[in-house]
């Protein structure tokens, strides 16, 4: 058999440290690491699947500068045993002083219309994940009113999930309507399941052709209208107006046909914007008004939180965006986003919001107000909402 070495052993007993040995195992805490690194990536593997439209626009918290509000329901609405709608009264609201407000006015188009300051940009998740979800048309739509607040509006229901908007205005019912549906379509967002599509044309509240469009499209469209004081409306129409056109006539000699005889110039843009009864009789032909919500520019400026609720619950969103999403900017007297959408940051709107009003004759501002009241009031009775306008 084998040889034998000297000393009586065999050729066979060779001690174990001359044969080749296996490679050591790792040691136990960089398996568990090598393990623990594998899970973590396919968690967030399914976390961004998951989040791919839903969490698009995850609301980012805000903070209000006038304190928390009570997150209580808006009141329910009950019809009056004569048939008239009731009132809900937005108590204690004074209108938005004019020296705060924003400027648009006759001859020039809307800085909404042209501000860049809130394209459609997704989220880095959604933007990940672009081939998902399908364009629908939208079932909400934002029609008015220029310089009522539109944009804000819009800016703060982009912090919510469920909301995708379109960031420019798309002027389809008043401006592109021969372009047709496919084309419209086109414009809107990818949405998921379960989220909204929405879009914002303010000038759609004063185009005569734009109720039976809408209705058209669909019957079931939501609408949202953003109205502010009439008066402090047209001060800023004429402000907006005056910054991009210094020459132009005073507000005094736009606002009056005949100032003596105090004739009111209606077919100027920024007074006819605000003869709200009058547009909303168009809309009322083909929508209920269970179709429509009003919202206050004054209140969303003053309390956006309470605002929003309303605008959730009319959309039949969970109530998402609350006081902790705002903070007021003091400087330009606006509340902000403290996160938008996409964005870690804080978000105020551009700096033609907040915008400085010219000085106008004291004697201009009352009579403009008379030839508005009786107009308020009938507003206030086709909605059922009292602004305080008066």
């Amino acid at each position: 058999m084998g040889q034998r070495l000297s000393g009586g052993r065999s050729c066979l007993d060779v001690p174990g440290r001359l044969l080749p040995q296996p490679p050591p195992s790792p040691p136990p805490v960089r398996r568990k690491l090598a393990l623990l690194f594998a899970m973590l990536c396919v968690w967030l593997y399914m976390f961004l699947y998951s989040c791919a439209g839903s969490c698009a626009a995850a609301p980012g918290l805000l903070l209000l500068g006038s304190g928390p509000r009570a997150a209580h329901a808006p009141p329910a609405l009950a019809s009056a045993p004569d048939g008239t709608p009731p009132r809900l009264t937005f108590g204690g609201l004074a209108a938005t002083p004019l020296g705060a407000g924003k400027g648009m006015a006759k001859g020039a188009e809307s800085q909404e219309e042209q501000s860049p300051e809130a394209p459609d940009s997704p989220s880095p998740i959604s933007s990940f994940f672009s081939g998902s979800g399908s364009k629908q048309l939208p079932q909400a739509i934002i029609i008015g009113v220029k310089k009522g607040g539109t944009r804000a509006l819009l800016e703060f229901l982009r912090v919510h999930p469920d909301v995708r908007a379109v960031g420019a205005e798309p002027h389809f019912f008043d401006r592109s309507y021969d372009k047709g549906l496919a084309w419209y379509r086109d414009l809107m967002p990818r949405t998921l399941e379960g989220q909204i599509t929405m879009e914002k044309t303010p000038s759609y509240f004063v185009t005569r052709e734009a109720p039976a469009r809408i209705a058209a499209m669909s019957r079931d469209t939501k609408l949202i209208v953003v109205v502010r004081d009439p008066v402090t409306r047209a001060v800023s129409d004429y402000a907006q107006t005056l910054s991009k056109r210094p020459d132009i006539p005073s507000f005094e000699s736009l606002t009056f046909r005949n100032r003596t005889a105090g004739l009111v110039d209606t077919a100027w843009s920024a007074i006819h914007i605000g003869l709200y009864a009058k547009h909303l009789e168009h809309w009322l032909r083909h929508f209920p008004l269970g179709r429509m919500l009003f919202v206050s520019g004054e209140r969303l400026v003053r309390d956006p939180a309470g605002e929003l609720r309303r605008v959730q619950d009319f959309l039949g969103l969970k109530r998402i965006i609350t006081d902790k999403h705002f903070y007021f900017n003091k400087t330009k007297g606006f509340p902000c986003l403290k996160k938008a959408e996409g964005s870690g940051r804080p978000h105020c709107l551009g700096k033609t919001k907040g915008r400085p009003h010219p000085d106008i004759d004291g004697d201009v501002l009352r009579r403009l107000r008379d030839f508005y009241r009786p107009l308020n009031r009938k507003f206030y009775q086709m909605t059922g909402l009292d602004f305080g306008w008066d």
